[in-house]
């Protein structure tokens, strides 16, 4: 008899479904695992072997064939140890093939017999869940994150002998039970209030984070432009349990599997950083920052000393919001909403146009400096705000006003939020994602915000793209309005948007 024991293969964000098969033939006690494995899986024989005879069962010695099918799927890691010791066991007899029926298996074995964690167990459990499964079998280490999945019955196993005598009815391994609310970091963030001046990156941070805006600051060194990108996250509200979903999948795929992700991702990668390494990719397709930041927000200090090709990189993501990364084997593609976070000098030295210190750079290293931003980037951030140096008298001074800002904006947000879920009918649309045809059907301007906004296009000589954005900051700014019931945008919500489409480098 052919032993069959059911397991998930990663290929990129997804699942696919994988039949692990086990034939015992007369011949040399051999075992062969077919069916385009990579090195981890053709590993899994010896693994296999002393995990089962370290858990006092009996390991065939008879020539045995191994099947991981479909066979042109390709599979990689070692999340499939565990169904091949199983189906190991079913093909000598040790197990039945009705005990692991309508049950999912995934798990790496130590020599000894203990389940070690793996990566990717959301989405072996979701895929597990939509193929119409009612339980999955994965190691206990892995449970936490696994518990993100509803209506399917995970069970959390620490070794390979403790689930034979679970399948056997001689012990029983209850499932595991999710915890009602997970913990929340309690790393203290930066707040505006912590910021002295600035009120006008204040109020763009703002508008940044209620409608999920890109936004460049610009300005010479020390005037706090890294203290203003780092306070964006507390302006931010909580991941809901659909988005905690979305991330802790991505970043299980990417090996971290320690712990449910419940705060929104802040990935900031050094300047050195490759292109694989910021858009994902290499030769096991792999997340990169773009897409561990999903939902969260990426921030590149100091944009112009990143190399162009990978800036010119994130072009296509910021447009689309996913991230496609195609190989010979095939085609894959990551999530990647983040909100782009990025700073940068107006020169190499950093003084240019500066009140107080004179500029050392020749215009031709300002205009070199400025052309390491192409056009068609600049043109898919929505906020270009230069931030100027804040008088040293002022940054000592006790102001209790400014004290209370951030509960007050932080609810003007969250009020925007909702206005923006009522108005797109749906949690994962907001203002800055909004496609020209959703412009023209869901956003109203008035008569003299048309007006406005036709002679500053024509004055600014504003591409396309760059008109549409400037509609959809005037519309965060109008969600906005305390107290305002009427959305519509207006004259002064475009003038207060054309602020912000301003040259980098002023």
């Amino acid at each position: 008899m052919t032993a069959k024991v059911m397991t998930i293969a990663l290929v990129g964000f997804n699942g696919a479904l994988v039949e692990v098969e086990a034939d015992l033939k007369q011949g040399l006690p051999a075992m062969h695992i077919v069916g385009m494995g990579n090195k981890a899986v053709e590993e899994a024989r010896e693994r296999v072997r002393s995990a089962i005879s370290n858990s006092l069962l009996d390991f065939p010695t008879r020539k045995l064939i191994v099947n991981l099918a479909p066979a042109e799927l390709p599979k990689d890691g070692a999340q499939y140890d565990l169904p091949v010791a199983l189906s190991v066991l079913i093909a000598s007899g040790q197990l039945r093939q009705t005990e692991i029926a309508g049950a999912v298996f995934a798990g790496e074995l130590s020599l000894s017999g203990e389940l070690r964690p793996i990566r990717g167990v959301v989405t072996i459990v979701e895929a597990a869940k939509n193929a119409g499964f009612k339980e999955v079998y994965i190691p206990i280490a892995n449970a936490m994150q696994a518990l993100l999945v509803d209506d399917i019955a995970i069970i959390g196993v620490s070794s390979l002998k403790e689930l034979f005598l679970h399948l056997k009815k001689e012990v029983y391994i209850p499932s595991s039970t999710p915890l009602i609310d997970l913990p929340l970091s309690k790393i203290p963030l930066l707040t505006i209030d912590d910021i002295h001046g600035q009120e006008q990156a204040k109020r763009a941070l703002q508008i940044a984070a209620a409608g999920r805006h890109n936004i460049l600051l610009t300005g010479p060194p020390g005037a706090g432009k890294t203290m203003l990108a780092k306070a964006l996250m507390s302006l931010l509200p909580p991941l809901s349990k659909t988005e905690q979903l979305a991330v802790t999948k991505i970043h299980s795929i990417a090996g971290q599997w320690e712990r449910v992700i419940t705060d929104r991702p802040f990935r900031s990668p050094h300047h050195t950083t490759s292109p694989i390494a910021l858009i994902g990719g290499g030769a096991k397709p792999m997340p990169g920052e773009i897409s561990l930041a999903h939902l969260g927000v990426l921030f590149l200090d100091e944009l112009p000393e990143y190399p162009r090709s990978v800036l010119e990189a994130l072009r296509q993501p910021l447009e689309d919001r996913t991230i496609s990364i195609a190989r010979a084997h095939g085609r894959i593609t990551y999530p990647a909403d983040f909100m782009l976070v990025a700073t940068m000098n107006p020169c190499p030295c950093g003084y240019y146009g500066d009140p107080d210190t004179e500029c050392t750079c020749t215009a031709t290293q300002i205009m070199a400096y400025q052309k390491r931003l192409s056009g068609p980037l600049l043109d898919r951030i929505d906020l270009i705000l230069h931030v100027s140096k804040v008088n040293h008298e002022h940054l000592l001074r006790l102001n209790t006003l400014d004290k209370k800002q951030q509960p007050k904006v932080f609810k003007a947000i969250l009020k925007s939020y909702q206005i923006q879920k009522s108005r797109y009918s749906s949690s994962n649309i907001y203002n800055a994602s909004l496609s020209s045809a959703l412009i023209k059907k869901q956003l109203t301007l008035s008569a003299d915000a048309r007006t406005l906004l036709l002679s500053a296009s024509s004055k600014l000589q504003l591409t396309a793209r760059s008109y549409f954005k400037v509609i959809k900051v005037a519309q965060t700014i109008a969600d906005l309005e305390i107290g305002s019931q009427d959305h519509t945008i207006h004259a002064t919500h475009i003038a207060e948007a054309l602020q912000y489409r301003a040259h980098p480098i002023s």
